[in-house]
């Protein structure tokens, strides 16, 4: 994509808007809600646990996470009013002070659940905030699974202030884990590795006896292990999955659990078998100190369920839901519904891919009488989209059998429904794919997928897509010839061509795709990018992945024609994604992007619905030369300001250039070239690309379509100082599609701003009608004539690993 920048008082280079995060899973739990199966509010007077009032109805409950029930238990609500009358509402006081009279009688119970040391917290996420800064010395290093809890990551951003590494793995990835653990055991004491025990989406849980022989031929490996998914349903004592997969607490483990959730009161607890540390983080825990205690109704209902967990009750609860579970996990085995992870958990998750899919089985269980939960972006990849069940005490076993035949009935109607089919769904999954899935019924439309433009009519192209940037057929046969055959990976793309007719030949929808190695920081901040740059300089491929496109990181602009009055429009669009699918399982890419976008609510709510977010890239910038004007004509047009600007910073230094208009150089003269873009991408990473290969610059040298805009000073004329690699399409469109510089005169010459008045005067004088400027640098542009507009990427990933661990950085 062109490559340009923007202008502060100090030329820097452009920069994404980078709330794009936050911005697009705005965006995705805004449409969940407009679905209506998030931000809902319960309704009644009264709640038991086994339903729950939603929309005027009264739902089967299978989306709690107090599995055992304990929530509901009278001796719990007796005790919590109980010490409502006594002690009222709150203990306004510090902790650190003074805690309420009923704190000491729950530190002894929990800690002789344990018979370890323990502490007390309002939450995990206070309690994690409090615990994790205060463990980790700064002579450590932190490794995260990449689906360890929000709130562990969070936490761990207050270790960067500190200099501590924090990197990832992916989940449950040891072998990726024994090799992150080498690379720091030779600059760190303690290596931390951070993990749920069960996991809150799938259901699934950490490989602890693995990770325990790992531990033994590392010893500087030590665990931060939050568990409150598998707090009292499993384990002695109701302590726990870890507990009870483990027995004993190593010395080398902090564990969280939770006083929430199967608990059935408020608060969590770390329990920390080295007194020392133990000491440390209890003595001044950051939000352990200063955060107000638990309010004594929750202590007085969490002391009783203590009461609970240390009396052989607590067995026969545990088997209570273990039946359940057993008897689920059977009833889905006579089914052909994808359940994502088979594990003895009381979590299970139905994957549906597409989040419009997830929203239309989450709708019709609803109206069957079932309340489940939606798994969405970001908790998993937004085509990881399912839905989220889990099964209590509360849950009997006729509802159960209910919710099993429910979902069993519903499940291939709302598949059909939304576009989509057991194949597609499985493979967003990495499952069996069934012999019989994936498949496209064209009907009466005409599919044709080429491998290179010299295949496609030309003319039926031009008329297509050839309107803009380097996009026409020439144009792209330009593009074949040059990234193709190169010496390195990152320089070599496969090209595909999408054109799908009606039966009577009329197109409906046309684009190109390329597949290549892009870098993971595309698009990330340009801090996060610096730091792997420089582990880049000794490997070369560090945090890079194949990604399919529509179009190519050297075009920009519409890359997608669409006949939106065609009655066939969404059979086409289905078509096109069906595509994208089957291109990037097949070449192995792990992202794709939709490119160069409006603001389009109908396309956008479209890509959505199939497993698309959207980010917002730079603004893209066009100038329309209507009516042939002259140069004189058109700056005339611009604003009072922008012509004071234009004479001051341009016209004022135009005696100071040669400019000259260059169809072809000589070998010295493209070396220098090469270099000024060179300054340019280096300094570029507000949008980081690979560079391209010299070969590309030497077929624009060769190529009619290409010329040179060059600006060297008069007085050094043999010497560029910048330069305009300029694409003329079909004597249309003027692309000055990159640019070079040496940013030695870019302040005090103008360079930059100079090129841009050099560009449009020569576009003028070649009489096309507009100039496609590109993408960023808004600002220069706009005061030179410019039209703005934003443009929206969609993408889709195949995991969330690279998103989360860049959040890391």
């Amino acid at each position: 994509m062109p490559l340009h920048f923007r202008d502060q008082t100090q030329m820097t280079m452009a920069k994404i808007k980078h709330n794009n995060f936050l911005d697009t899973v705005n965006e995705v739990i805004t449409d969940a809600a407009k679905q209506g199966v998030l931000h809902l509010y319960a309704e009644g007077e009264n709640f038991t646990g086994r339903t729950i009032g939603v929309g005027g109805n009264e739902l089967y409950h299978f989306g709690t996470t107090g599995y055992l029930g304990l929530e509901q238990d009278p001796r719990l609500k007796s005790a919590a009013i109980a010490a409502i009358q006594k002690y009222g509402t709150q203990f306004p006081l510090s902790k650190s002070y003074i805690s309420h009279p009923l704190y000491n009688a729950l530190e002894e119970k929990i800690g002789h659940m344990y018979g370890q040391p323990i502490i007390i917290t309002k939450n995990s996420t206070l309690g994690h905030l409090g615990a994790i800064p205060s463990a980790v010395d700064d002579r450590d290093a932190v490794i995260l699974d990449h689906q360890v809890h929000w709130s562990v990551q969070n936490a761990c951003k207050l270790l960067k202030n500190r200099s501590i590494p924090v990197d990832m793995v992916r989940h449950n990835h040891l072998d990726m884990l024994e090799d992150k653990i080498k690379y720091h055991s030779r600059k760190r004491n303690r290596i931390w590795y951070m993990a749920d025990g069960i996991y809150s989406m799938y259901g699934d849980s950490a490989p602890l006896h693995e990770l325990m022989t790992l531990s033994e031929k590392y010893s500087q490996l030590h665990f931060y292990i939050d568990d409150v998914h598998g707090m009292s349903w499993a384990g002695r004592r109701g302590t726990g999955f870890v507990m009870d997969q483990l027995k004993e607490l190593p010395d080398n483990m902090l564990l969280f659990g939770t006083l929430s959730k199967t608990f059935g009161a408020s608060g969590a607890v770390l329990v920390c078998p080295d007194k020392k540390m133990h000491h440390r983080i209890r003595t001044f825990g950051g939000p352990l100190t200063f955060s107000a205690q638990l309010e004594p109704a929750s202590v007085a209902a969490a002391s009783a369920s203590a009461g609970i967990h240390l009396s052989p009750e607590i067995y026969s609860l545990q088997n209570e839901l273990k039946e359940r579970i057993q008897y689920f996990n059977g009833l889905l085995s006579k089914t052909d519904l994808p359940l994502v992870d088979k594990n003895i958990s009381p979590v299970f998750y139905i994957g549906t891919g597409m989040p419009k899919t997830g929203y239309n089985f989450v709708n019709r269980l609803m109206e069957e009488g079932f309340y489940v939960n939606l798994g969405l972006f970001p908790a998993v990849p937004v085509k990881n989209t399912g839905v989220r069940i889990t099964i209590s005490r509360h849950n009997q076993r006729e509802e159960i059998a209910a919710l099993v035949e429910a979902m069993a009935h519903h499940y291939p109607k709302a598949l059909e429904e939304t576009g989509t089919d057991p194949g597609r769904v499985r493979q967003a999954f990495a499952m069996a794919v069934p012999k019989t899935g994936a498949k496209v019924v064209p009907g009466d439309l005409d599919i044709r997928l080429e491998n290179s433009i010299t295949k496609v009519g030309k003319e039926m192209w031009n008329n297509l897509m050839g309107a803009h940037g380097v996009m026409d057929w020439d144009g792209l046969l330009f593009l074949e010839n040059s990234f193709q055959g190169n010496d390195l990976k990152e320089h070599n793309w496969e090209f595909r061509y999408l054109i799908i007719r009606n039966g009577k030949g009329k197109p409906i929808l046309a684009t190109f795709m390329t597949v290549g190695l892009w870098k993971d920081d595309m698009l990330a901040k340009e801090s996060i990018s610096k730091t792997l740059e420089q582990t880049r300089k000794y490997d070369s491929y560090h945090l890079t992945s194949r990604a399919l496109s529509l179009g190519s990181l050297f075009t920009e602009g519409n890359h997608l024609y669409l006949d939106r009055k065609h009655p066939l429009k969404d059979r086409a669009l289905n078509i096109l994604m069906w595509t994208l699918e089957t291109l990037g399982h097949k070449m192995g890419a792990k992202m794709t992007v939709l490119r160069d976008f409006g603001p389009d609510e109908e396309l956008g709510k479209f890509f959505k619905d199939q497993g698309f977010v959207r980010f917002q890239m730079p603004n893209s910038c066009a100038v329309h030369l209507t009516g042939r004007m002259d140069v004189e004509t058109y700056f005339s047009r611009l604003s009072v300001r922008n012509r004071r600007h234009f004479r001051k910073e341009i016209l004022a230094f135009e005696p100071e250039f040669q400019v000259d208009i260059l169809a072809s150089c000589h070998r010295e003269q493209l070396q220098q070239l090469i270099a000024l873009y060179g300054n340019v991408h280096r300094n570029n990473l507000g949008l980081n690309t690979f560079s391209f290969p010299q070969r590309v610059f030497e077929a624009m040298s060769d190529n009619p379509h290409w010329e040179f805009i060059l600006l060297s000073l008069k007085s050094s004329p043999q010497t560029p100082i910048g330069a305009m690699f300029c694409y003329k399409n079909r004597g249309k469109t003027y692309v000055p599609a990159f640019v070079g510089l040496d940013y030695t005169y870019v302040t005090s010459h103008y360079t930059y701003r100079q090129l841009l008045y050099q560009t449009i005067k020569r576009a003028i004088a070649l009489g096309f009608y507009g100039i496609d400027f590109g993408l960023t640098a808004s600002f220069e542009k706009r005061k030179l004539g410019a039209e703005v507009n934003e443009r929206f990427a969609y993408v889709q990933a195949s995991d969330n690993y690279v998103l989360e661990l860049l959040g890391t950085m």
